[in-house]
């Protein structure tokens, strides 16, 4: 099927507008990507046609809501392929996904001096929900690291898991570098020694296609706000068979089967790791942007973004002085630089004087950062709806800024 660029972005009115009298490019797609009218929509129904508080209540709103909420965590399972609707938790985000995981996977399987092994290039919301259980049960951080091109040094992991391993933490696609990491080779290698690995999925599932079970994956987790949903809605998937023996994370309403004084007794999954009302807004929105994921075909999606990823790198690797962080040979979405001389707030001020917006600091990878070297970098990142000639707007303006300087 041919890529219909132009009616992708017709999905998304918000591209058509100007900043500074210029027109908007927008090239920070791994911070949060831009909403489609589908999405749009969903919630304006929601709220205009049955908004009710969904599984408790017995009248019309409350069971129409109840059960568009739940048709989509039908759809995450379908686009995970996962073996079980039980096994799709909704949260509030990939972070709260990560801690309900380091929490209660910690508080049932971490004793003092047991090992947690968190590769080099994670995101800070894969690394200090870690560094906290391990505080709390007196446990061991050990890092995987990763070399100069941005990928990780899997030879290093076999010496690094011991007897003592009991979780891997890692991301599916860096949030700075790029880099698609080889998850299935880590997920085997920690298999072998009955370690569990942990994914962070963030920067992946609306990049590329995603099927836990093909993975054998123990845990996966991503946010809606990247994928084209809404804000405040995160999956976590986790193995029934983990998720049954991990106690919860939260206490409150909805987690629970029977509460007395004396004793509480807890919900069956998934319910048991969804305490109070959730986002059911974002939640039945979010199926909106998996359907349109859905439609375009992830396949597609990542052709498309990998031509653009190529694109631009090809037109940085033009410029005198610029150095790129990140070239692995399985790259997806981003692009991180710095351009010698100038500052990278310095070029991300002016770029988004020019229409341009991008990314610039440490993009919550502090330790990515102390790899190299640097305090920061300016990063573009592109999504579905980007354009060639938006790259070539960039380009044309970060030279101009280049010669200003």
């Amino acid at each position: 099927m041919a890529y219909d660029i132009q009616k992708i972005r017709s999905y998304f009115p918000i591209l058509k507008r100007k900043v500074y009298t210029k027109p908007l490019v927008y090239l920070d797609n791994a911070a949060s990507t831009q909403k489609p009218i589908q999405v749009l929509k969903a919630e304006e129904r929601l709220h205009n046609d049955y908004y009710g508080n969904i599984h408790r209540a017995g009248h019309y709103m409350a069971d129409k809501s109840t059960i568009d909420f739940e048709e989509v965590r039908g759809k995450v399972q379908q686009i995970l392929n996962s073996p079980s609707r039980e096994e799709v938790i909704f949260t509030k985000g990939t972070t709260e996904s990560v801690n309900l995981v380091a929490y209660s996977f910690g508080e049932r399987y971490i004793e003092e001096g047991d090992e947690i092994i968190v590769s080099e290039m994670e995101h800070h919301s894969n690394i200090v929900p870690w560094q906290l259980m391990a505080e709390r049960k007196k446990a061991i951080i050990k890092v995987l690291p990763f070399n100069d091109n941005g990928e990780l040094q899997l030879q290093k992991l076999d010496e690094l898991i011991t007897p003592r391993t009991k979780i891997i933490a890692v991301a599916h696609v860096s949030n700075v570098l790029g880099t698609v990491n080889p998850i299935r080779e880590v997920i085997e290698k920690a298999h072998e020694k009955n370690v569990v690995v942990f994914i962070d999925g963030a920067q992946g599932i609306q990049h590329t296609s995603v099927d836990v079970q093909e993975l054998d994956a123990d845990f996966y987790a991503f946010s809606a706000h990247k994928a084209y949903g809404p804000n405040g809605v995160g999956v976590l998937y986790g193995k029934k068979s983990l998720l049954e023996e991990m106690p919860p994370y939260q206490g409150g309403g909805e987690m629970i089967s029977e509460v007395t004084f004396e004793k509480t007794l807890f919900n069956e999954l998934p319910y048991k790791f969804e305490a109070g009302t959730p986002n059911i807004t974002g939640v039945i929105a979010f199926g909106a942007s998996l359907d349109l994921l859905k439609e375009i075909g992830i396949e597609n999606i990542a052709a498309w973004e990998k031509g653009l990823l190529d694109y631009a790198t090809s037109g940085l690797k033009e410029i005198e002085g610029l150095t790129i962080y990140g070239e692995s040979r399985n790259k997806s979405g981003v692009v991180a630089f710095n351009v010698e001389g100038i500052h990278f707030y310095d070029l991300g001020m002016l770029l988004d004087k020019m229409g341009i917006a991008t990314r610039t600091g440490h993009h919550c990878a502090d330790t990515v950062m102390q790899h190299y070297g640097i305090q920061g970098t300016l990063r573009i990142s592109v999504g579905m709806y980007n354009t060639k000639e938006e790259i070539d707007l960039f380009i044309e303006a970060l030279k101009k800024v280049i010669r200003f300087f």
